[in-house]
């Protein structure tokens, strides 16, 4: 008997030992991406031939039961059930349909930001069949015409509180044949229609057809419109809700925009197609973040990084792990915050995702310990085997371009090689459940590129690099065009950032490329906000600042410029703002003429501390008298 449990306890530690090394259970719990959409699609088709392809027939069918009764929405204080949601769309859809004479199909541009009218409004549209725009609500002026413009609305239906971004557009709109209509709180609750929603509009819909129209940020030009079809409503709400076992009684938490697919698509969906409760945080803001996590009582919530980048940055409070989450999901955890942000606060969880409205690749790190951390996703043997449809490969960082070998293939990256990830397209349907942009054939066949591997094969292309190490830990490196070539070595700004960020004295920093006179490549500038006891008089430590990270970078990574400044540029979701910065480069009357308080520094060649750059200086490089 001893023998047969020694033998068992071995045959135990052998598995565990063969699970942990090759990530089996891991592999086994992913699955085959191509089996998984089969049966995606099938459950479309069935929802599809039942009518019930909208967000809206949950609420339906909700209301009035047990069910019904659950908590579904909380903001600033209010509650409401999924019932009395339900109850709230039907006078709001009403004066959609019957007012503004929306059709079944159209796209409507709304423009607003997180509220529950938006969000009813939103699902008044869908319960139409139409189909909501929703625009950006930070933008004005160029962005805000080209993007309901792009949308061919009838309508920009818009927030009362955006009116001083609206307004002076109004007319352009006007003449483009657009009206402007506004609302209110105290609008919608003067709605009184309750008639039932005729059920023609909900029914032979098409799946694929235009669900939301969701915008880039826009961080590189106008923003662009992505297609959310109307089955993915559904496969992100069944799929994402399935995968945090969300249920009736849980609760997340997010300030993040409903406009964005973080905001949309990985919470106020999830949480509705589950049971669970949104709990709707106005905007990001320092002082109410944990205050409305500990009154809603919240379990989950959801961040992108730099907003818990904000948070650890914030001083300590004694109530920093008074709450109850247990989870934090979302995207854009920095491994210089990863760990800072899960002691502080006490989560357990630090759910990491990496996906984009515009791409195909999802992957998910449901983070505990120190195996996972700071990684995007795992991929063991057995996940490799049964998903070849993703590979990564190797990319000219300058001109973003493939590198080819000498037959003219592409080279996949190897194990801890940074690649660009690429997906598999089917060249006979390169439409059919990949990325689609609204009206902007070019820009979506521009992210196609054929020929990779054997000729006549079809690939998109992420824009993001990648890096896959030994023991199937899969990391995110950089977008494409954030990465630069300096002394013919590739520069990572992420991983630069993370070096400068954990210098004690370093609130925040953006880095990025600049051009230098009589320089190949770029070199590295560090825009950085300091903390607080340097803003309020304490001196800058540049000196130890340069040895911190002449110590944990190469030498060509070390960034040879830092721009000091009180703020840093983000958009709407909290992505960092490069553009601006890495135009004006070390340009100091440019710098000036935008940023009046910013102070550029230097590390001069064999220098050890950073000192302030001035017009001497950027004449010397300018003549070729000093070279980097």
């Amino acid at each position: 008997m001893s023998r047969l449990a020694g033998a068992a306890v071995g045959a135990l530690a052998a598995g565990m030992y063969l699970d942990a090394r090759f990530l089996i259970r891991n592999d086994l719990r992913q699955g085959n991406k191509k089996l998984t959409t089969f049966f995606a699609l099938r459950y479309i088709a069935q929802q599809a031939r039942a009518n019930k392809l909208l967000t809206y027939t949950i609420f339906e069918d909700r209301a009035g039961t047990p069910e019904g009764d659950n908590l579904c929405l909380m903001f600033e204080g209010r509650e409401w059930t999924y019932t009395e949601v339900y109850n709230a769309i039907q006078p709001i859809a009403n004066w959609l349909l019957k007012d503004l004479g929306i059709k079944k199909n159209e796209v409507v541009a709304l423009d607003g930001g997180n509220t529950p009218e938006y969000l009813m409004i939103m699902l008044a549209l869908e319960a139409l069949g139409a189909s909501p725009a929703l625009l950006n609500c930070n933008i004005t002026g160029n962005a805000l015409v080209h993007s309901v413009k792009l949308s061919k609305s009838r309508y920009l239906i818009t927030d009362e509180q955006l009116r001083n971004l609206v307004s002076p557009v109004e007319s352009e709109l006007k003449d483009a044949g657009i009206k402007t209509v506004y609302y209110s709180p105290t609008f919608i609750e003067t709605l009184k229609d309750t008639e039932p929603l005729p059920k023609e509009r909900r029914e032979g819909l098409d799946p694929m057809g235009v669900g939301y129209l969701l915008y880039t940020s826009g961080t590189t030009g106008l923003p662009k419109g992505v297609i959310l079809p109307r089955a993915r409503p559904v496969l992100l709400g069944r799929g994402v809700g399935g995968y945090l076992r969300l249920k009736p009684g849980d609760r997340m938490y997010t300030c993040l925009p409903l406009y964005h697919a973080s905001g949309l698509g990985l919470c106020a969906l999830p949480c509705l197609y589950s049971g669970a409760t949104v709990v709707l945080g106005r905007k990001f803001s320092h002082s109410k973040f944990w205050p409305e996590i500990r009154e809603s009582k919240a379990t989950h919530i959801q961040y992108v990084g730099e907003l818990c980048r904000y948070l650890v940055n914030a001083p300590p409070s004694p109530l920093d792990r008074d709450h109850n989450v247990h989870m934090a999901w979302g995207n854009g955890m920095r491994p210089d915050v990863w760990e800072r942000f899960r002691e502080r606060f006490g989560i357990e969880c630090i759910n990491e995702l990496y996906g984009a409205s515009d791409g195909i690749t999802t992957t998910t790190n449901p983070n505990r310990g120190d195996f996972s951390r700071n990684a995007v996703g795992l991929r063991g043997p057995l996940w490799h085997l049964m998903n070849g449809d993703e590979k990564r490969i190797i990319i000219d960082p300058d001109t973003q371009e493939v590198i080819r070998d000498k037959n003219g293939w592409a080279i996949e990256a190897k194990a801890d090689e940074v690649g660009e990830m690429i997906n598999r397209m089917d060249p006979a349907d390169p439409d059919r459940g990949t990325p689609q942009y609204y009206n902007n054939k070019s820009a979506t066949v521009k992210r196609r590129i054929s020929d990779v591997f054997r000729k006549g094969d079809l690939w998109f292309r992420s824009g993001d690099l990648m890096k896959l190490d030994s023991q199937g830990r899969l990391y995110f490196v950089d977008r494409l065009g954030d990465t630069f070539r300096w002394h013919s070595e590739n520069v990572s700004t992420n991983e630069v950032s993370d070096v400068v960020g954990k210098f004690p004295q370093v609130a925040e920093t953006n880095v990025y490329g600049v051009l230098v006179p009589n320089a190949d490549g770029r070199a590295g500038c560090a825009a950085l906000v300091p903390t607080d006891e340097v803003l309020n008089g304490k001196e800058m430590d540049f000196a130890a600042l340069a040895a911190h990270c002449l110590a944990s970078l190469p030498r060509y990574a070390v960034p040879l410029f830092l721009r000091v400044t009180k703020n840093l540029d983000y958009t709407g979701t909290h992505k960092l703002q490069k553009q601006k910065l890495r135009s004006e480069g070390i340009d100091l009357e440019a710098i000036k003429k935008t940023s009046t308080d910013d102070q550029l520094y230097w590390l001069p060649p064999g220098g050890q501390a950073y000192v302030p750059f001035g017009e001497k200086d950027l004449n010397e490089l300018k003549a070729g008298r000093v070279r980097l």
